[in-house]
């Protein structure tokens, strides 16, 4: 409870609805803009992808794929969570290999030991080097010209291309009845999984014989030139001169343009940010900071039941790093930890990753679920009636969603759901491994979320009068949190790859990196008004400000995913330009968490909100050093032809998605745990602990670690092709392997901060004040 009853959030507010009506006009154009460019840049995606030939055709008119199998091979891939092992176009996980350059490789050397057994009757490696690149030149000639015809809908194959075809199909052959050495399991797919007919997105016939047929179709469509073009349609990715890629002209051209818009927009910006006064107002003078009352602090009975949504985001925090530490241990021993078999039968690197990225997702949306809970009644001045009943029913709710989900995808992956392995089990694509059911029970969660928090901040919103004030910011970013998980449902097994993989990134982009952080802003910035510690009007200001930032680099700067998936060459200015500028709005956070650290020290030792500021200041540093920095780093075009699908991509994951995510929802997780434990329960002893740890060991994690790795691993694939970067014998390295041994170190200095996060919530849960407020009740202004 504040002693010094301010001015309520909720009352005011007879000021005209055109408070900021410039800002908010420009707020419409700019998301009217951004997703008409996406939208349009995505029939563009649509009508310029790789063909998916109904047939495809020997110089012998005989037809040795079809677009069945093609797809099914697909679905073959999706279905064994293969995108949590390896990667396709550079799309997936790095502990196996990137299928695309592997079959390309394959596929090349076949062509190429086809005409040295033609021309010289022995093999390619056995040539001398004139020889060899008088067949190089023919090979690239050969695979580069386009032979599909399109009033057909075939393609036509030379009679080297049909060798290379057989050479990919009896490597993966190989590879996938054996094993490859490296975490894949021997025998991972077996017809029995599946009904012998009438299967479900997988064609009928040979599994081994379907997933070579899209590999190698993946591999056709980075070496070919598109129609009426000198460019291939992965716009000549992976880097491999065997095939004829080399990195084109607009990926060099565009990173140094990025670069210079960018150098412009930062002074343009930040005058505007001087000029016209975009920051966080202080609500306080010296000696006059806001005093709180913990101890008389009253709360309502859904505040008190959001208590157990923070109990299991830890809970789900620890399950999720222990994932973490037995994948950093597979890169060291792959088939086993420290000789214990079962655990690798039971939980391989693939099963495993699937679940650290779940879980990740789950535990982060979870506490903000948490706060949204905590805080509506507050907003709202009232405890709707039956709110606490709503709100254990969304509890429950989420718990079968994330157990479900995960015992769906490993009876998935493992072959025990036959046809229903996309509804129930592993829908096969990074980040959105859950099967398409429980997709819909957590849009449903998600649902009954925004519907309690309304029926919570109902009053707010009616008084507030202004139409894009602080609240209806409040509940239009929540809106956008369900609705723009919705895009997921857009993509399935049967679908365009490339085009699935457009409308994945709707979701891990713009809903995670995009719409989680829009969500973030008013969250910290409605906190900070409700402390007291600044002005209304500045951070409403300041919020619209951030978001025009956000939105107007962020939607196209989603483009970077796109360079070399099997998009249009524009994709690539496009993705370079935006992406670069992405960086603007994350360095002026920089400048907010100088604010809050001011606010932080004013406050003196009687503040009990310290560690919430602790990590909202850790979370805007990250935000500039993981999204910003990391990310900066691998989306020049000319950096990222060469880096794509690599080490430093997980390097700026993590520092991204923990580092602001995760640090984030620590912080709004330490808010409300502060309002409703017991204060004399409260130790911030534990939570300093934990912060340095958690920070400390993410730190080294990164910079000590993933980056080292990803910089040698970068100039491997510049010196010696993309593909050489992705072996299991460039990880076998003693530089590589350590520097996963150091790794260890790190990692266990962070996930003793998780522990004591840990232990130290189960404590406050246990120690929970008692409601005051029942289903009815009106909240009194002051609290």
């Amino acid at each position: 409870m504040l002693r010094k009853s301010n001015r309520s959030l909720n009352s005011q507010d007879n000021k005209a609805t055109t408070t900021n009506g410039l800002l908010k006009t420009i707020v419409i154009v700019t998301l009217l803009l951004s997703f008409t460019a996406l939208i349009v840049g995505g029939y563009g995606i649509f009508k310029g992808q790789a063909p998916t030939p109904m047939e495809v055709v020997t110089p012998d008119r005989e037809v040795i794929m079809t677009e069945d199998t093609i797809k099914g091979g697909q679905a073959v891939f999706l279905k064994y969570g293969l995108m949590d092992y390896g990667t396709v176009l550079g799309n997936g996980s790095y502990m196996g290999p990137d299928y695309t350059a592997e079959a390309l490789k394959v596929y090349t050397e076949g062509m190429q030991d086809y005409y040295a057994e033609l021309d010289y009757g022995t093999k390619y490696i056995d040539l001398d080097e004139s020889e060899k690149s008088i067949i190089n030149d023919r090979v690239i000639n050969e695979m580069r010209e386009n032979r599909f015809k399109k009033d057909e809908n075939t393609l036509y194959v030379t009679g080297a291309q049909v060798f290379g075809v057989e050479r990919v199909e009896a490597y993966y052959r190989d590879i996938f009845t054996n094993g490859d050495g490296w975490g894949l399991e021997a025998g991972l797919i077996q017809e029995s999984h599946l009904p012998e007919t009438d299967r479900t997105y997988v064609a009928e016939g040979d599994q081994l014989e379907q997933i070579s047929h899209f590999f190698w179709w993946t591999a056709w469509l980075s070496s070919t030139e598109r129609i009426g073009d000198e460019i291939t349609y992965t716009n000549n990715w992976p880097y491999y001169e065997d095939a004829g890629n080399t990195m084109s002209y607009s990926a060099i051209l565009w990173s140094a343009v990025s670069v210079t818009v960018l150098a412009i927009f930062i002074a343009v910006i930040l005058y505007f940010f001087y000029r016209y006064h975009f920051g966080m107002q202080p609500a306080f003078t010296k000696g006059n900071y806001p005093e709180y009352d913990l101890k008389n602090k009253k709360i309502t009975v859904s505040q008190a039941k959001s208590a157990k949504f923070f109990l299991l985001v830890v809970i789900m925090f620890f399950i999720q790093v222990m994932f973490g530490a037995l994948l950093a241990h597979y890169y060291t021993e792959p088939d086993t930890f420290f000789g214990i078999d079962w655990i690798y039968d039971l939980l391989p690197f693939g099963v495993s990753k699937g679940f650290h990225l779940q879980l990740a997702i789950f535990w982060i949306a979870t506490a903000w679920l948490g706060l949204g809970i905590y805080l509506a009644p507050n907003v709202g001045g009232i405890e709707p009636k039956r709110q606490g009943l709503l709100v254990d029913i969304l509890f429950w709710a989420l718990v079968i969603v994330v157990c479900g989900s995960m015992i769906g995808q490993w009876l998935g992956v493992n072959g025990y759901l036959g046809n229903l392995w996309f509804l129930l089990g592993h829908q096969g694509w990074e980040y959105l491994e859950l099967g398409r059911l429980w997709q819909y029970a957590l849009v449903a969660g998600l649902a009954i979320w925004l519907y309690i928090l309304y029926r919570g901040i109902h009053n707010g919103l009616k008084k507030e009068r202004d139409k894009g004030g602080l609240i209806h910011l409040l509940f239009y970013a929540s809106i956008a949190v369900p609705a723009f998980y919705i895009f997921a449902f857009f993509i399935n097994p049967e679908g365009s790859f490339t085009m699935s993989d457009f409308w994945r990134w709707w979701v891990v982009h713009l809903w995670v990196e995009g719409i989680f952080e829009v969500f973030a802003i008013v969250i910290i910035g409605y906190m900070l008004v409700s402390m007291k510690l600044v002005t209304k009007s500045s951070v409403v200001r300041m919020l619209y400000f951030q978001i025009i930032l956000l939105l107007g680099t962020g939607v196209l700067g989603m483009g970077h995913h796109y360079y070399y998936n099997g998009s249009p060459e524009i994709w690539v200015a496009v993705g370079a330009v935006f992406s670069a500028l992405e960086i603007i709005p994350l360095t002026l956070l920089i400048l907010e968490a100088y604010e809050q650290y001011k606010m932080l020290k004013a406050g003196g030792v009687h503040f009990p909100y310290k560690m919430t500021f602790w990590f909202l200041i850790a979370t805007s540093l990250w935000n500039i050093v993981g999204a910003g920095a990391t990310g900066f780093l691998i989306n020049l075009p000319a950096v990222n032809y060469f880096e794509h699908g690599q080490q430093l991509t997980p390097a700026h994951g993590h520092a991204a998605m923990m580092g602001v995510y995760g640090m984030f929802a620590i912080a709004v997780l330490l808010y409300s745990l502060r309002n409703v434990v017991k204060p004399e329960k409260w130790n911030d002893k534990w939570i300093k602990a934990s912060f340095w740890l958690l920070n400390i060991g993410l730190f080294g994690m990164v910079f000590v670690a993933l980056m080292p790795i990803g910089f040698i691993q970068l100039k491997e694939a510049f010196v010696n092709g993309y593909w050489s970067s992705r072996t299991s014998d460039f990880l076998q390295q003693d530089i590589i392997q350590n520097l996963l041994l150091v790794r260890a170190i790190p990692d266990t200095i962070f996930i003793v901060g998780v522990v004591i996060l840990v232990v130290f919530c189960v404590k406050a849960v246990f120690n929970l004040k008692k409601p005051a407020y029942k289903g009815g009740d009106t909240i009194p202004e002051d609290e």
